[in-house]
């Protein structure tokens, strides 16, 4: 019974906005400035990047399918113009939902080659036995990349890049070098606990690897666009990254002493970070559950 509270509880926050029709109607974007050209933009999934100039608009991530049309007439009515291309972060729903839209208006997709193959067949993320049908074909990406890709666009250098299995098996970073702007992705979610997808390639040693590999690339005047929650700054990141090496340490040696995932949710050893960080998205039993099955994965 535990268990299956927790799972509901989840996906209802993964899902959040779509556990009533009309509550779509109750969600608007809006945008701010990050640097010239540059924006975030918040609707009802994940966060947003915008970068407008003489090349068009090119977006990071597209929020919920339900949100796409809306995505689309706000570009338009802030830009003067249809985005010309999309840059997903990896295949969840809440940021690749609005591509169908986004492409249907003219944007080209482009996704690590991991996304478009799970984007193109029913997928099933174990720990909230969800289902997520196939995407239609307009909606998956036109471009795949293996490792990295650059893309030269409105005077900008964006590396966008896979750090490893991480939250997912097909996670990209996206670095506006110019302006030291970084969308993450739902690598780092600065609103509490991540989503660590173990159904399809993603592990805490993964999640934390990719997080130095972030902060490698950050100074103090840079700007982090997290998956979830607000703006963030380096120091956002470091804290972040303790926390996920901190609860690994808790974790590890109960596993490693052959306690069940049950025995270890029950120990309490991380109730510390809980009073923090499992207060606002992902309880504490079900991400101890994520550590748990992803302590002895390799990296995908």
């Amino acid at each position: 019974m535990r268990t299956a509270v927790l799972t509901t509880i989840a996906l209802l926050v993964l899902a959040a906005p779509a556990v009533r029709a009309q509550d779509w109607d109750k969600f608007e974007f809006s945008a701010t400035e990050l640097r010239d050209g540059l924006w975030w933009l918040r609707g009802a999934g994940g966060n947003v990047a915008m970068s407008t100039g003489d090349d068009g608009v090119l977006l990071v991530d597209a929020d919920y399918e339900q949100m796409g049309d809306k995505l689309v007439g706000f570009v338009r009515a802030r830009t003067g113009a249809a985005a010309a291309c999309v840059v997903s972060t990896h295949w969840h729903f809440d940021h690749v939902g609005g591509n169908e839209a986004l492409a249907g208006a003219g944007a080209v997709i482009v996704a690590h080659e991991n996304v478009r193959w799970r984007m193109a067949v029913e997928q099933r993320i174990e720990l909230l036995e969800h289902v997520q049908p196939p995407s239609p074909e307009k909606a998956l990406p036109a471009i795949t990349f293996t490792d990295s890709l650059t893309l030269y666009w409105n005077g900008e250098q964006i590396v966008v890049f896979h750090p490893g299995g991480a939250h997912t098996d097909g996670d990209a970073v996206v670095h506006f070098r110019k302006a030291n702007v970084i969308h993450t992705g739902d690598i780092f979610f600065n609103c509490g606990y991540p989503f660590i997808d173990t159904s399809c390639g993603g592990g805490i040693d993964g999640m934390i690897a990719a997080v130095e590999t972030i902060l490698g690339l950050c100074d103090a005047e840079t700007l982090i666009v997290p998956g979830h929650g607000p703006l963030a700054r380096r120091g956002d990141l470091e804290t972040y990254l303790k926390m996920l090496a901190d609860f690994r340490a808790a974790a590890a040696p109960l596993k490693a002493a052959g306690m069940s995932l049950e025995e270890v949710q029950a120990a309490g050893a991380t109730a510390g970070l809980d009073e923090k960080w499992g207060q606002v998205f992902f309880p504490p039993d079900l991400f101890t559950a994520m550590v748990y099955l992803t302590l002895d994965r390799s990296r995908p």
